[in-house]
């Protein structure tokens, strides 16, 4: 093991990342790849994701907050950079002078833009968000008329783009898909009629995999760069995350001896017991107690016992491992280790949220194929 860290690391393969970004883009031939790198780069790493992507074909990135956006100018990246979702007392004037692209679903937004474009001495970049049914941001249908003529006779916002979110994608043939793709069509051109001619962009991950026809101009592949599937058919994705810490204690124990808080296990015959530093505060769930294994040894292994803030505890039957041993607590599944999705099936979450939880303090990430 790396004496790099002592608890616990996620190690990031950016030959993954940029292996599922040429996928994508050329699933979306004709159109140009937003690598969406919030949320820290889904948990892994927002910069090196970023480089990663581009040197792979993106020509855009995506970043939920200002702040995000700001950060990855600052990385020194110069591609366009799109944010969509921001507090109402942020100041857009610097995301402006950065020549960031920003979201408008409101005449209120549209206008604290522009206000921000005016102390930029700069115009804006704006793409204005409809809502096609999945309620969350978005200027709704009623009020979409009035924002995009606001924005046409705004002299201090240059519309560069329309844009909306899918809810359903992930479920191929859902009938909310082409009622959506009809509604943005419809907004496109309302659009249109008022002088405006934007980009369109619709397209999330599941939707850059299975419906070529609502590419467009620009695609938003999220989950996927990552290497995690949205869909249910397979596809040649390369999860980019291991999870992984080492032993650091064993010891046996006989027949009838139980483990951890609460001795919700006790052993049906004499064992041994290995110590590994991760737990619930590193980002594996308390809900996994007594319901995961581990890769250990060229093997999988149980956890008995409940999930500890800092400790978990691994059933090795009569093998007693090495202090020190590798212990892979998810990975890429191509060896037979659990994977991120495995422990959200488990759960009944999804696995966007197993990868993004593991940006913690005493969590070290490290980076291959740089």
């Amino acid at each position: 093991m790396s004496s790099e860290f002592s608890r616990a690391e996620v190690v990031i393969d950016l030959a993954a990342i940029r292996h599922n970004v040429r996928l994508l883009a050329a699933r979306a031939a004709g159109a140009a790849t937003m690598a969406v790198v919030k949320a820290d780069g889904y948990g892994h790493g927002a910069v090196p994701v970023a480089r990663a992507a581009l040197e792979a074909g993106a020509s855009w990135l995506g970043a939920c907050s200002l702040a995000e956006g700001l950060a990855l100018r600052e990385a020194g990246i110069t591609t366009p950079v799109f944010t969509w979702l921001d507090a109402p007392d942020v100041d857009f004037t610097p995301g402006v002078a950065a020549n960031i692209d920003l979201s408008a679903s409101s005449a209120e937004e549209l206008a604290r833009v522009a206000g921000a474009a005016h102390r930029a001495s700069k115009r804006a970049r704006v793409h204005l968000k409809i809502d096609t049914g999945l309620s969350r941001s978005g200027c709704p249908a009623y009020a979409w008329p009035a924002l995009v003529k606001a924005a046409a006779a705004e002299p201090e916002v240059e519309v560069v783009a329309v844009w909306s979110h899918l809810a359903c994608a992930d479920e191929p043939g859902h009938p909310s898909i082409d009622r959506q793709a009809r509604r943005f069509q419809a907004a496109y051109d309302i659009a249109r009629e008022a002088g405006l001619n934007p980009l369109r962009h619709l397209a999330n991950s599941a939707a850059t995999l299975t419906r070529p026809d609502l590419h467009f101009d620009l695609v938003r592949p999220g989950i996927a760069i990552y290497g995690l599937n949205p869909v249910p058919q397979q596809q040649d994705l390369r999860p980019a995350m291991t999870f992984r810490s080492q032993v650091v204690l064993t010891k046996r124990i006989e027949s009838g001896e139980s483990v951890s808080y609460g001795h919700t296990w006790t052993a049906s015959r004499d064992t041994a017991l290995a110590l590994v530093p991760a737990g619930y505060a590193d980002g594996v769930p308390r809900t996994l107690s007594g319901r995961m294994d581990v890769w250990l040894g060229g093997e999988r292994r149980p956890i008995v016992g409940r999930v500890c803030m800092d400790q978990l505890v691994v059933d090795c039957g009569v093998e007693e491992p090495p202090i020190g041993s590798e212990v892979v607590l998810f990975g890429a599944g191509r060896d037979g280790e659990p994977t991120a999705r495995e422990w959200a099936d488990t759960i009944g979450t999804i696995d966007y949220e197993i990868v993004t939880g593991m940006y913690r303090p005493r969590v070290h990430r490290r980076y291959e194929g740089e």
